[in-house]
């Protein structure tokens, strides 16, 4: 593989912004492991389910490049992540076109989960896709109008635990809900760092964020609720949903969390902000992972 080829492949990788991939990952995780616990776990609709997830999340990430470039909201004070369409590393037109394929290719999976699990999940699905395609296009776009945080919470958390469990166990339930939220509010979380971050770039471009809306304590006092919500969940699995001691797993997390949040509430220079986005990401992973694992020691 040429230099040049190399090259072109890292540009993209980048634009698929790995470090909130864990946003599409676990969720997933979480939604299966609770369908093995309930002995209605199928691989191929989780395979899938894991893809089309993947897919949305990277098609919702290059909407936002060239929608946000398309607004003027890339400038070159941007402090965050490089984006490619801003940089000029890749036009807006194939930008658009990479958009349309990548969501394309989520739907036609999808395809698949509509035939094994029925209409339900077509509508989840579509409604899902223009949603991804929304955050920042369209006539109302939801990052640019104080709704990313809901639209992050409702889809990366509630829809795709849930969606996960129903496509193997098809039926709903209660379990899956309520590990939704913590998931949701970890996902959101990702989105309220990267909006700290940006707060003095976004108001001036038109992108009305939480942060923008009312100050940059309400995406702190966010951070530290979601977090808390977050490690409500494990309790209540134990006393109330009569799961097993290993569902506490997530609590070794507990220093992690709390330098997380000191490091929300005193950094003053945004661009460090970046290091700590990738680490509330990698805090994700690690507290759905430990969760899932609490879900499967308690069937030994």
């Amino acid at each position: 593989m040429s230099f040049l080829n190399l090259r072109s492949l890292k540009i993209w990788v980048d634009a698929a912004r790995p470090q909130t991939l864990a946003a599409a990952f676990i969720p997933v995780c979480v939604g299966a492991s609770l369908a093995i616990y309930h002995q209605n776990f199928s691989w191929l609709p989780s395979l899938i389910a894991l893809l089309c997830a993947f897919l949305i999340q990277i098609g919702t990430n290059f909407a936002n490049d060239y929608f946000d470039f398309k607004k003027g909201a890339d400038t070159d004070d941007r402090v965050g992540f490089e984006r490619a369409t801003a940089k000029g590393l890749v036009s807006a037109r194939t930008m658009r076109n990479a958009t349309i394929l990548t969501m394309g290719i989520a739907f036609l999976l999808g395809l698949y989960l509509v035939w094994h699990a029925g209409w339900i999940i077509f509508w989840v699905g579509i409604v899902s896709l223009i949603c991804g395609i929304l955050y920042t296009g369209g006539p109302f776009p939801l990052g640019y109008n104080g709704l990313g945080d809901l639209f992050v919470f409702i889809f990366f958390g509630i829809v795709a635990v849930m969606g996960t469990y129903y496509v193997n166990a098809l039926e709903w339930t209660i379990d899956s809900f309520w590990a939704s939220l913590f998931v949701g509010a970890l996902s959101t979380n990702i989105l309220v760092v990267n909006n700290l971050r940006d707060v003095e770039q976004d108001g001036p471009a038109g992108k009305n964020t939480l942060g923008v809306l009312f100050g940059e304590d309400v995406l702190r006092w966010e951070y530290l609720l979601m977090m808390l919500l977050a490690l409500a969940i494990p309790p209540h699995f134990y006393f109330r949903l009569n799961y097993g001691v290993a569902i506490f797993l997530p609590f070794l997390l507990l220093p992690f969390a709390v330098w997380l949040v000191f490091k929300i509430w005193t950094i003053e220079k945004k661009p460090k902000l970046n290091a700590v986005l990738e680490r509330t990401a990698q805090f994700m992973t690690a507290f759905g992972l430990l969760f899932s694992g609490g879900i499967l020691i308690d069937l030994f």
